[in-house]
């Protein structure tokens, strides 16, 4: 009785999460600064050993830190409903982040499109691509990855987990797909970055776009690979949740860049002049 009460008293009286001391924060500013630096001496023509240096150290500091939280939630059972809520805030709040920057890119394209220097948009000399060619094949996977990641998480929903493994590999298929198509486009461009404002502005917003679909590929099949592990339940799979979120910002970014920079401000709409 003695040992129970002692239990008792000592034990956690609260759902809250008391994270313990971790070096992940100070070995990750380490690891950000040195491919911060890394960059600027790539960018004046110093080497990019630095650069790929710290990437790799980015990278490592990042799968430890997150090995870490998902041990905390699925091994430690340390992610109560109330953490949750937690982790569901921070998510959108990091979405919204993310859309902040995108605004800025709209701003600049927009900007330089609806006062345009010469009076026409596109400038001349430039030939954009067609949006009803590889812009709209893209358009077309990435609406369709929307389904599938959102056929497995309601199959996740239903502790149907084959169909989950079958619904995240068709949308990783799909990502993986997206991205190539667009490394097709890119390698065909009739335009370099340097080649003025529409260049500039159109590899920024596309670009960048981009690169968020490789860290949500990344993060799709890291889900993969839990799911396949068993970490995820019914009740109990934010780390899912959060993919198929950030999988859908992606999605809904690329409708606007698709009518925005491909069709209404590549040419394929009405002239601007």
């Amino acid at each position: 009785m003695t040992e129970t009460h002692a239990v008792v008293q000592h034990g956690p009286k609260h759902q809250y999460h008391l994270v313990d001391p971790s070096p992940w924060p100070l070995i990750g500013a380490f690891c950000a600064g040195t491919l911060a630096v890394g960059g600027v001496l790539y960018m004046h023509n110093y080497g990019s050993w630095l650069l790929i240096i710290g990437a790799i150290a980015v990278l490592a500091m990042m799968a430890a830190w997150w090995r870490d939280v998902i041990k905390e939630a699925t091994f430690q059972h340390l992610h109560t409903p109330v953490v949750q809520i937690g982790l569901r805030y921070g998510m959108a709040l990091f979405i919204a982040s993310e859309v902040m920057f995108f605004a800025a890119f709209f701003w600049a394209f927009f900007n330089s499109s609806l006062f345009p220097v010469g009076g026409v948009w596109p400038p001349k000399g430039i030939h954009p691509f067609e949006a009803f060619e590889l812009p709209f094949l893209n358009t077309m996977i990435l609406l369709l990855s929307g389904t599938t990641v959102t056929w497995a998480h309601a199959a996740l929903l239903e502790g149907e987990r084959r169909t989950v493994l079958l619904a995240l590999g068709l949308t990783i298929l799909l990502g993986l797909s997206f991205t190539g198509v667009q490394a097709w486009e890119y390698s065909h461009a009739a335009f370099g970055f340097k080649d003025g404002i529409f260049p500039s502005t159109f590899f920024m917003a596309t670009g960048f776009h981009g690169f968020h679909v490789i860290i949500g590929t990344t993060f799709l099949i890291v889900c993969w690979f839990r799911a396949y592990a068993g970490h995820f339940k019914p009740d109990h799979h934010f780390g899912f949740e959060a993919a198929a979120w950030y999988w859908h910002f992606v999605d809904v970014v690329w409708l606007f860049l698709f009518v925005c920079i491909y069709w209404w401000g590549g040419g394929t709409a009405p002239a601007i002049e």
